[in-house]
């Protein structure tokens, strides 16, 4: 058999806790001694650290290192043992196929040597794999027991990162930190949005644990968890009391769960507190005006945050914004205007057909690029582009069809100002909001010119038409 002068050495550790990849090291030592002791010539060394190779995710390294056999650039490869190699029977059969097809017969291990090439050796192989597939199934189902014990315990689960709120023993409470759940629970109970408090957080330079951004994911993650009330949950189940104490009661938990309830029910994420929500746009940038609360002053603002991107320009109080244009819709109601909105309403229907059509067509889309990229066929790097284009396409369309979903509503009111402005002051924000959707497209707030006093003429409204 001829001595390799273009072996391949390949590493892997499923785990890497550390992120030393002190484990893959020391494979890599122990591989290269063997190759050097027999004279063999590595050409490339290929290592996927902290990467399973039971649990089927993918291992570049391992799939770069199979394109090289089988592009004939590698004539042997020197493993540690078969398991790192594959612990999964099927891997090892295309693995063969592949060192078969490329005339690749010496595979070396630091324990035993394999020779694909003939039937004994292909045999111990597949006894290797299959053992080392049982192991790993085994060792899943000890880790998963060994996982629910703990959390029946009352012990702390794994992870690198600390929760925010803790120290790093994930046991001791965090005093300043503390303070800052209580607030936010505080809020959200409230009513105040998951996004606005993530917000504040941010504009008050508030750290995470990790030192990543707040978003409103991270806030609602936290208060909808069982720890911060000094209880253990395991895949989403409270199994128990926890080793370490609650900074939030559990009763006050309980109502954070009915806030979430309320918001899942109603199709809303908070009661609603501002007439305008979705309606004001920035002078400045163009971007969306949030509803953002400073004490007890209600307004609007161009948020610059993680989950806005606005330029963070443009704040108003929102009573008078929301006085001066209920006043504007109203009086508008009564004008020849809304007789020539309803003439094309018939046009209109048509029209909403044809954007249903194309959300559905974009719907399908969106889910066949998840299930591309569940199954490996594209990478995150072609996904997250793709996927942001069609969720801005969705968004276009669904304000669209909220327009013309409006139109009904329009049919009903339109000339009825005189009377809506009587009954105004005593309906409900959710009713005050839906008229105001029928007539106002959006209105944009310009730059302040004065401080201190109202001032009308920022607004410039853009009615439906």
């Amino acid at each position: 058999m001829h001595k390799p002068h273009s072996a391949a050495i390949y590493a892997r550790i499923s785990s890497d806790p550390t992120g030393q990849a002190l484990g893959v090291q020391r494979q890599l030592e122990d591989c290269r001694k063997l190759a050097a002791d027999r004279g063999w010539n590595v050409a490339a060394e290929y290592v996927d650290n902290d990467v399973s190779a039971y649990s089927g995710k993918r291992r570049p390294e391992y799939e770069r290192m199979m394109a090289d056999v089988r592009d004939g650039l590698r004539d042997a490869v020197v493993v540690y043992n078969m398991d790192r190699l594959t612990r999964r029977p099927i891997e090892l059969e295309e693995f063969a196929q592949v060192c078969e097809a490329a005339g690749v017969r010496q595979v070396a291990t630091v324990t035993a040597d394999v020779d694909l090439g003939n039937d004994d050796g292909l045999f111990m192989a597949r006894i290797f794999a299959a053992f080392a597939a049982k192991e790993s199934g085994r060792k899943s189902e000890r880790l998963r027991r060994k996982a629910r014990q703990n959390a029946e315990q009352g012990r702390p689960g794994g992870g690198a990162n600390r929760p925010f709120g803790y120290e790093a023993d994930k046991l001791t409470v965090n005093p300043v930190e503390a303070v800052i759940v209580r607030e936010m629970a505080q809020r959200y109970i409230a009513g105040e949005s998951a996004r606005a408090i993530a917000a504040d957080l941010e504009q008050r330079e508030v750290p995470t644990s990790s030192g990543a951004a707040w978003r409103s994911t991270t806030v609602r993650n936290l208060l909808h968890s069982a720890r911060i009330a000094g209880l253990r949950s395991h895949n989403g189940e409270v199994v128990g009391p926890a080793m370490w104490d609650g900074i939030i009661t559990p009763a006050e938990r309980e109502q954070i769960l009915a806030v979430v309830a309320t918001k899942t029910a109603t199709g809303r994420r908070a009661p609603r507190r501002y007439l305008l929500s979705g309606m004001l746009r920035c002078g400045k940038c163009g971007g969306k005006l949030f509803s953002s609360a400073r004490g007890t002053e209600r307004r609007y603002v161009c948020l610059s945050g993680p989950d806005h991107r606005g330029c963070g320009g443009i704040t108003v109080t929102a009573p008078p914004v929301e006085e001066w244009l209920s006043a504007a819709i109203l009086y508008r109601l009564d004008t020849p205007d809304m007789e020539a909105v309803l003439t094309g309403r018939y046009a209109d229907d048509a029209h909403h057909t044809e954007q249903m059509s194309k959300r559905t067509t974009l719907e399908a889309r969106a889910r066949e690029l998840a299930e591309m990229f569940a199954a490996g066929e594209i990478s995150r790097r072609e996904w997250i582009p793709a996927r942001d284009s069609i969720e801005h396409q969705l968004t276009a369309i669904d304000n669209e069809l909220q327009r013309l979903t409006g139109s009904n509503t329009l049919e009903q009111i339109a000339g009825h100002g005189a009377a809506l402005r009587e009954e105004w002051p005593g309906m409900t924000l959710e009713r005050q909001a839906l008229i105001a959707r029928a007539v106002l497209d959006y209105a944009t707030i310009m730059p302040a010119t004065r401080a201190g006093r109202f001032d009308p003429t920022r607004i410039v409204p853009v009615w439906v038409v």
